[in-house]
């Protein structure tokens, strides 16, 4: 197995269509891709065949905080092909998401948002829950928050540029993400 990872416009057809179908079995009636102005970056784990068993794409955007513009970035869109789950491939994906943005000096946080059952998932692969912390996305016009009526989102964060003492700049707090209207919530 290889983990291999492309600008999502330069993805080849081949992996982009295999990626599209597993989003598509995942959340039927969502839309496929991201928004170009987040600098999206797929990530890929493949088998030797070049099947893809798992995918996420990495979104990137400044983020204002607390008095301060953060060079934030988040996974969205995590999803493991239906027949290779339970092998480990989402963790090993996921972990290896976790080791680029920590490796990218452009990044000085991850944050990112799941459905609570998920999260001890995100915390095996190194990343920390933000107790209390609400992302905010969509835009300031139209917003979505993860503490909305009907979501049971946790957040979650990683600090590369800042070390893991940041998290408390960032935990008990509303975090003003506004990816847009395309990525909502990353």
């Amino acid at each position: 197995m290889t983990v291999v990872s492309y600008a999502e416009a330069e993805l080849p057809a081949e992996l982009a269509a295999q990626v599209a179908a597993l989003e598509a079995e995942a959340w039927p009636g969502a839309g496929a891709g991201h928004d170009p102005a987040l600098a999206p970056r797929a990530m890929l784990l493949l088998d030797g065949a070049g099947v893809v068993l798992a995918s996420l794409a990495l979104l990137h955007k400044p983020v204002r905080h607390a008095g301060r513009t953060y060079r934030a970035a988040g996974l969205s869109a995590v999803v493991v092909r239906e027949s290779a789950r339970g092998r480990g491939h989402g963790g090993r994906l996921v972990a290896a998401a976790r080791a680029a943005l920590a490796a990218d000096p452009a990044v000085d946080v991850v944050l990112f948002s799941c459905d609570r059952p998920l999260a001890a998932f995100y915390e095996a692969a190194g990343f920390t829950r933000l107790p209390g912390a609400v992302l905010v996305g969509g835009t300031p016009e139209e917003p979505l928050a993860t503490d909305a009526a009907g979501f049971d989102k946790e957040v979650l964060g990683d600090f590369p540029g800042l070390g893991p003492q940041a998290a408390a700049a960032f935990a008990g707090t509303r975090i003003a993400l506004y990816p847009g209207l395309v990525d909502r919530l990353w």
